[in-house]
């Protein structure tokens, strides 16, 4: 499980250290979703620094926003964007592995991202890494 206050203090310190503010925390708090977001107001518009919140190493990425209210419609796919100021200041925090959209756009591998049950997978289909690490599976 992921620190909250860890990740809290990341996402304060990327948005800070690149003339961006949070404006607020997303926290996932049953099962579904899977992640967490600091939503960050960044370069005039609105991301979100989300963390998985289901690995021992927690995984962090930048997307759009998304809410966390538990209704279909915002049960698919994260849209990942490239923000490489924020990607560099989430890097240093040795909690996290940090992944770009290039990352998350590739394949799942089990042999690599163990911990996944594979009658999931079978179930869910997801198109990539991205789907896998960032879902809103039950």
């Amino acid at each position: 499980m992921v620190d909250l206050r860890e990740f809290r203090r990341a996402c304060h310190e990327a948005a800070r250290r690149t003339g961006g503010q949070v404006v607020e925390f997303r926290i996932a708090d049953g099962v579904t979703p899977n992640f967490h977001q600091g939503v960050v107001e960044h370069g005039g518009h609105r991301l979100s620094i989300v963390c998985t919140n289901d690995r021992t190493e927690p995984v962090v990425a930048v997307a759009e926003p998304r809410a966390i209210d538990g209704t279909a419609v915002d049960a698919g796919p994260l849209t990942f964007v490239d923000a490489p100021e924020l990607v560099a200041v989430l890097a240093e925090f040795p909690a996290y592995r940090v992944l770009t959209p290039a990352d998350l756009a590739g394949p799942f591998d089990a042999r690599v991202w163990p911990g996944y049950h594979p009658g999931d997978i079978e179930f869910w289909a997801p198109g990539d890494l991205g789907e896998t690490l960032f879902n809103y599976w039950d």
